[in-house]
């Protein structure tokens, strides 16, 4: 049994969300990654799971994600404007208008103070997702952010209207996640499998690196599953470094709980993955591979969530050796990590994130009843 799934209870004055369409705009490519994507996909099954419609406006470069999102019902319309200027704006409102939708959801930091005024001036309602105050100004009707270290003094200047969602009670997590809430994780006295994700783009091929010194402990008898996302360039580069005794790479990998339960602990990037690991209570270790993961390997590392190796340019192979060889044989560090991560992401983030765009648009009356936690087997 993987344990209870949230359902979400929403009931609009006596019908559904059948008529309410959201519009998303986010972006994935190898620099930036699938991460804004991905998160918003779980804002966009729990809106559907309210019984609402979902439209994804994005880059080209997103094309290798469109078989996921339309598998979640999902629909998908191409914009060929430079992300985040003008005339993107424009062609992401008039998205917006011909779907009838109020609400847009804007997920990248391309998206600065200039894009949300334009979609405010068309009377629209925006959400923002932000990890570190990156617009000069903030016209969106909510600002979330979801990270351990979010605070209100990232957001000096913004409008008297605007509401910030802060800290790791918004995390999102995908449909697939909530299917083992209340699972138990056995943590063994040695870590016997792990797992190596380092984002969905991994431009810098920073997985070899890990690869490398995980090949060293061999001894240790591990066995270690290596997952490239779909716009990792270097996945066949990865695969002819890799160990046939005790390595397997896995690529666009589906279901990622069920993988995150076989590990015993992770090497991971800083970026939402870690959010995924600690509501699954799996122990792991974060490397910084760009700016935007410095915050969040910290954060953990100080509320003992996780440990932060640092940047992974500046690792050397026997520092690398050295702390994964703690992790695979410190049982004691694995239970704390494990037990604190579950308690700080419950599950239940996009749907408060729901509740707060249906509380902040007086045409969307709704009767929310809490989520039900429904056994699965």
């Amino acid at each position: 049994m993987k344990g209870c799934v949230f359902k979400v209870g929403a009931v609009m004055a006596g019908r559904r969300l059948e008529d309410k369409t959201l519009v998303i705009r986010a972006d994935a490519n190898p620099l930036i990654g699938t991460g804004h994507v991905m998160r918003c996909l779980a804002l966009a099954q729990t809106w559907k799971d309210a019984g609402g419609r979902v439209v994804f406006g994005t880059a080209p470069d997103s094309r290798p994600l469109e078989a996921r999102l339309r598998r979640n019902a999902v629909d998908v319309t191409y914009l060929s404007e430079t992300p985040g200027s003008v005339d993107d704006a424009s062609r992401t409102v008039a998205l917006a208008m011909r779907e009838r939708a109020a609400w847009i959801v804007v997920d990248g930091y391309q998206f600065g103070d200039e894009y949300q005024k334009l979609i405010k001036d068309a009377r629209l309602k925006i959400l923002l997702m932000d990890d570190y105050g990156h617009a000069d100004h903030y016209w969106a009707d909510l600002v979330l952010n979801q990270n351990i270290y979010a605070r209100r003094d990232l957001y000096p200047n913004k409008e008297a209207y605007t509401r910030l969602l802060l800290g790791s009670q918004y995390v999102l997590l995908r449909r697939e996640f909530l299917r083992w809430s209340g699972w138990k994780r056995e943590i063994k006295e040695r870590a016997c499998n792990i797992l190596i994700t380092l984002g969905g783009s991994d431009p810098g091929n920073g997985t070899l690196s890990v690869v490398k010194a995980l090949d060293t402990l061999d001894s240790f008898g591990c066995e270690v599953r290596i997952v490239t996302g779909p716009a990792n360039p270097h996945a066949g580069t990865v695969e002819k470094a890799i160990s046939p005794r005790n390595m397997r790479i896995m690529q666009n990998v589906d279901d990622m709980p069920a993988l995150m339960a076989w590990a015993d602990m992770a090497v991971s990037a800083g970026g939402s993955t870690c959010w995924e690991m600690c509501f699954m209570g799996l122990p792991f270790l974060t490397v910084v591979l760009a700016d935007n993961q410095k915050d969040i390997a910290r954060g953990l590392d100080e509320e003992e969530l996780a440990e932060n190796l640092g940047w992974l340019s500046d690792l050397s192979e026997d520092r690398m050796v050295e702390r994964i060889s703690d992790m695979i044989t410190n049982r004691e560090k694995r239970e704390r990590f494990s037990a604190s991560g579950r308690l700080l992401v419950d599950g239940r983030g996009a749907l408060r994130i729901v509740r707060h765009i249906l509380e902040g648009q007086p045409s969307f009356p709704v009767n929310a009843r809490p989520a039900v936690r429904e056994c699965m087997l």
